[in-house]
């Protein structure tokens, strides 16, 4: 016979700091949207450039696309992970609530009315 026992977590513990770190850490955001896409366009050109030129300079020139990866901060996906992340800056927030974690607007007088006070939602730390 085989049985399953769940254990449910306790309420009052709380996450590890490193899971809040790590979630933290994975943020591919530019300061702005002009120096993200700015970021994209040196990129892209970059690959592009670096394929285009192997007729005229031969393979060697397949050494420029490894820059784009410093440029991306990664990979392309990276890159449109970051302009996404970017674009919604300040205009998104989450909150979790029992475990479960939803994208809601971000309340403009709210966030001035925190800056005031000093007080971060627990949602945001």
């Amino acid at each position: 016979m085989n049985t399953v026992n769940t254990v449910k977590p306790a309420q009052d513990v709380k996450a590890p700091a490193t899971t809040r770190a790590a979630s933290r850490d994975m943020n591919f955001a530019s300061k702005s949207v002009p120096r993200h896409l700015a970021r994209g366009a040196i990129g892209f050109g970059l690959i592009i450039g670096s394929i285009a030129m192997v007729p005229v300079a031969g393979p060697a020139t397949l050494l420029a696309a490894p820059l784009a990866l410093i440029a991306f901060r990664g990979c392309p996906t990276c890159w449109m992970v970051g302009l996404a992340q970017t674009i919604s800056r300040g205009r998104l927030e989450r909150q979790c609530v029992d475990g479960v974690c939803t994208l809601t607007k971000a309340d403009p007088a709210a966030k001035a009315a925190e800056g005031a006070t000093g007080d971060t939602p627990a949602a945001s730390r």
